[in-house]
């Protein structure tokens, strides 16, 4: 068979996955960047020894435990704990803008597991806005839910995120925000109790509520152009006047919203919303 035959036929087969996976799950992945979406399956197939995606879409339908692993392979990869230590830089700056709200909310949609969530409830900690400021996280299924709710860590990663966390600024020692039990460390439970784990799909589901600070950054580049205007769109319909937005890329003129927001760094994806 020809190469251009062989991907033509993957193309259909993989339509006909995602058409099964949003009719037997209600998860849809159909407007997702089209070659992120074929990496992740291919590895996905690779993982499991299946030869094709009709093969792959069959386990899925049929094997217990399979549908939940296609679900984990195309949603956001697990973030660890400091990990882009420049990126927590810039939100210890970003979080000023919260100080202006009696009750702050920070969404976090598609959230990147509990690392990014910690890491984020440790941030406010260090700036004085824990107490007062509640964090959303959302994901699309109830499983990734429950192991971000009952998430620990190995405590021998301890010392690489030490290291990390100082690179963002951090002023103390990271031990110091867990509790330690034998080899594993959990988030201390005045943070952990911050964090509202809830159930949202960002492709079907509606504005949950008003924030003053919406973070999507790991998750945006798997949205094709269509879904990737919707969810812009959902964002701004669910932030605050003058609260702040971070996406994975710099707006330019011409993007939807564009003129609806101020950047607050040079060539860092971060938004005011001005109106």
């Amino acid at each position: 068979m020809e190469p251009g035959t062989v991907l033509a036929t993957e193309e259909l087969e993989i339509d006909l996955l995602l058409e099964a996976t949003f009719q037997r799950f209600g998860f849809d992945f159909r407007e997702f960047d089209r070659g992120r979406l074929r990496h992740k399956v291919r590895s996905l197939m690779q993982a499991h020894s299946l030869p094709t995606v009709s093969t792959l879409q069959n386990a899925v339908l049929h094997e217990p435990g399979m549908g939940a692993a296609l679900l984990r392979a195309l949603s956001v990869q697990p973030a660890l704990l400091f990990d882009d230590p420049e990126l927590a830089r810039l939100l210890r700056i970003v979080l000023a803008c919260l100080h202006a709200s009696p009750v702050p909310k920070v969404w976090l949609p598609d959230c990147a597991g509990a690392e990014a969530a910690w890491s984020l409830a440790i941030l406010l900690a260090e700036e004085q806005l824990h107490m007062r400021t509640e964090i959303y996280a959302t994901l699309p299924n109830e499983e990734a839910i429950a192991e971000a709710a009952n998430a620990s860590i190995p405590l021998e990663r301890m010392e690489e995120y030490q290291e990390n966390y100082l690179k963002s600024g951090g002023r103390g020692n990271l031990a110091n925000y867990f509790d330690i039990k034998g080899k594993r460390a959990t988030l201390l439970p005045r943070l952990r109790n911050r964090i509202t784990w809830a159930q949202y799909n960002l492709v079907t589901d509606a504005s949950p509520n008003e924030f003053q600070l919406i973070i999507c950054r790991r998750a945006m580049p798997d949205y094709g152009p269509v879904l990737r205007t919707r969810v812009l769109q959902l964002f701004h319909d669910s932030l605050a006047l003058f609260g702040v937005l971070g996406i994975d890329r710099v707006m330019k003129p011409g993007d939807t919203l564009y003129d609806n927001y101020h950047p607050l760094f040079a060539d860092e994806p971060w938004y005011k919303r001005v109106s």
